[in-house]
């Protein structure tokens, strides 16, 4: 990837737009739609009603919904269109453009200027496909056919990462883009189960969990996910095939670089891979009865996000999850008193706290010392307000209107998770180049008199809104 192209990553996506959107009308036929296409020389139209945008058709539909299909060239394309396909603003990066397109599994994506369509853009209009372009790493995985050949390919993402941070990506953009990633390596790794093993004998839904689940993932991670089971779920008969799809899919996972998980938490574990009533007797039992245990689980479960299979299984589970927390003020006091014990590093004077461990001599744990105590303040902001919301950034713009914290306070607390989360990724850029393994350990000697003072403004930024929080929920008098 060349600096040019880096550098478009950051441009409004409005830039790549090069010709107006090509448009036709719902009710119009299959046949003038064709015509429509090759007229323009475009592989796609989007279908219009009063100048709002209600679908979109492309090539590869006219091919499988109507000519495979046998569907009369008579008959009103909308009918093989895709309704209310997923877009973008205007005002929106090509990071976002590329994160939609990956996670989404699509090839052109429309763009929106006051909710009226201006055009549509291409993974190839973002950037040249290479293999540490976001878009064809990702189109690269979907080609794999065994675990191997994902191997090879994901060996590539420690580079993506480094080519991200040069290109000056945000945290934001740059965990977005990353996670995405491991949901499209995760997604194939189940399709292979499924040509392996066979279709599943009851619906189920994978999900992840812990930084995959908050779309905060870098370079350096472990897998954290579980399965939730259809109550059809019969263990004598069902169990098996589970136990090998997960092994399967944690396994692969595992082999391409997200190593297991050290707590286990994995549906590879059987108190991960359970029915959806079970699922919901645990979080019932959890947020009711939140003892020390209950609370470390909730920390990693409360950061789920679907990945395959079966998505009403999981809608499900977070309808009833996330009210029943917000009604609970005793379980949000202990969720509190928990997020208290994950500090910033500030010794009692106020100063910066080195860790004086042999192993990492003076340096400061960025991610259990900086940035988790601000996943752990967002995470409770989010269950004030019941909002089934998993990503930290998004956790803190939803607390703009939010009861547990001033929006003054949120603003400052996105700004210091963005500027730790990019000195994170940083580090583990610049030692990724000297050949090094990543870690979280930054050392001393390495930061500026200038950064040494705006990490010590941080922390000091988190320290306020942890004693601010534990004001209002009076989470001292529970520790």
């Amino acid at each position: 990837m060349s600096q040019n192209e880096l550098n478009h990553l950051t441009q409004p996506i409005a830039d790549l737009v090069t010709r107006a959107a090509v448009q036709i009308a719902p009710n119009e036929t299959i046949q003038a739609a064709a015509q429509h296409m090759q007229t323009h020389d475009v592989s796609c139209l989007l279908l219009t009603h009063e100048g709002r945008l209600v679908g979109i058709v492309t090539d590869r539909d006219i091919r499988n919904r109507a000519v495979a299909q046998q569907v009369s060239f008579d008959a009103p394309v909308h009918l093989i269109a895709t309704r209310y396909p997923h877009t973008i603003a205007a005002t929106a990066t090509v990071f976002e453009g590329l994160v939609t397109m990956t996670r989404n599994h699509i090839h052109h994506l429309p763009v929106l200027r006051d909710d009226a369509p201006i055009g549509v853009i291409t993974a190839t209009s973002v950037m040249q496909m290479q293999n540490t372009s976001p878009v064809a790493l990702a189109s690269a995985i979907r080609r794999q056919q065994d675990v191997d050949g994902l191997v090879t390919v994901t060996a590539h993402t420690a580079a993506l990462q480094q080519n991200l941070a040069s290109a000056d990506a945000s945290a934001y953009s740059i965990g977005h883009i990353m996670t995405a990633i491991t949901d499209a390596t995760t997604n194939q790794l189940l399709m292979m189960a499924h040509k392996k093993l066979g279709p599943a004998p009851v619906p189920y839904a994978w999900v992840a969990a812990g930084s995959q689940g908050r779309l905060e993932q870098t370079a350096k991670t472990d897998q954290d996910n579980c399965l939730v089971l259809d109550n059809a779920y019969d263990e004598a008969l069902h169990g098996a095939y589970f136990l090998e799809l997960a092994h399967f899919v944690c396994d692969g996972l595992n082999a391409c670089g997200y190593v297991y998980c050290p707590g286990d938490m994995m549906a590879t574990n059987a108190k991960w891979r359970v029915t959806l009533e079970s699922w919901q007797r645990y979080f019932e039992r959890w947020i009711t009865q939140p003892d020390p245990t209950a609370l470390m689980l909730t920390c990693v479960f409360f950061d789920l996000r679907f990945i395959g299979g079966e998505p009403n299984l999981f809608k499900q589970l977070q309808d009833m999850v996330f009210p029943l927390a917000q009604k609970n003020g005793i379980f949000l006091s202990h969720m509190v008193a928990n997020a208290l014990t994950h500090r910033p590093a500030l010794n009692w004077w106020g100063g910066l706290s080195w860790n004086q461990a042999k192993r990492y001599p003076k340096a400061i744990n960025l991610k259990h010392n900086a940035i988790v105590p601000i996943v752990d303040l967002a995470r409770v902001y989010a269950l004030a307000e019941g909002l089934p919301v998993s990503n930290t950034h998004d956790r803190l713009v939803a607390a703009d209107h939010n009861v547990a914290v001033s929006r003054a306070s949120a603003h400052d607390l996105r700004d210091t998770l963005a500027y730790l989360g990019k000195l994170r990724i940083k580090h583990q850029g610049a030692q990724t180049q000297r050949g090094e393994a990543a870690d979280n350990y930054l050392r001393r000697n390495s930061l500026s008199n200038f950064e040494n003072i705006r990490i010590h403004h941080a922390f000091k930024t988190i320290k306020q809104l942890q004693e601010a929080l534990a004001h209002r929920y009076q989470a001292n008098r529970l520790t």
